[in-house]
């Protein structure tokens, strides 16, 4: 009777004891220095490729398991790599034109999770709101996470966010004809 009694005790105890502490939401601040986020973008003549600069981002976890995150990107940041002088400079610089980005009134970019689902060990299923230009478009795609470090890749359709300089124009020369999607690889370090 006298275990009975105390088994009952303990397992009142830390029973409480979980519900007045339960496990709280963790938000891991990304080392922006330390993570990448590439570009890459197609036209009928090839494609070009670069990096941008996350100005801030975190993600939330519930335990082990992703649950949120938010994201602003520096868009003035916007470096062309497959280029060099000349022709590198005239691309950042039309990127963000206002052909393209138009970075003096939209100077970042932002993406808000909104669902995550888990697919897998380690693998999610994101939900989320990217803004671009001042425009707010849905967005899903896959994100990865192992311990600090997570990896996620997009693709984005640039004409829903006013982002049509060369889209779809018939009869231009092949270098001006651009895809309207372009694709973000992103590698995080928190």
């Amino acid at each position: 009777m006298k275990k009975t009694i105390l088994s009952l005790t303990l397992v009142t105890l830390f029973s409480a004891s979980a519900i007045a502490n339960p496990i709280e939401k963790e938000t891991k601040e990304v080392k922006t220095t330390e993570s990448t986020v590439t570009w890459k973008g197609y036209k009928v003549g090839g494609s070009h490729n670069g990096t941008i600069s996350l100005e801030s981002g975190a993600l939330e976890f519930d335990g082990e398991k992703l649950v949120g995150g938010n994201f602003v990107v520096d868009m003035s940041s916007i470096n062309t790599q497959d280029l060099e002088g000349e022709y590198k400079d005239k691309l950042d610089g039309h990127l963000k034109s206002d052909d393209f980005f138009g970075t003096a009134d939209h100077p970042t970019a932002s993406l808000t999770f909104t669902k995550v689902k888990s697919t897998g060990k380690n693998s999610y299923e994101v939900q989320g709101d990217l803004t671009i230009k001042g425009t707010t478009e849905p967005i899903t795609f896959d994100v990865s996470v192992y311990g600090d470090k997570a990896t996620a890749t997009l693709k984005v359709d640039r004409t829903k966010y006013d982002v049509k300089y060369g889209s779809g124009i018939i009869g231009t020369a092949k270098d001006k004809l651009i895809y309207d999607e372009f694709d973000l690889v992103v590698d995080l370090q928190m």
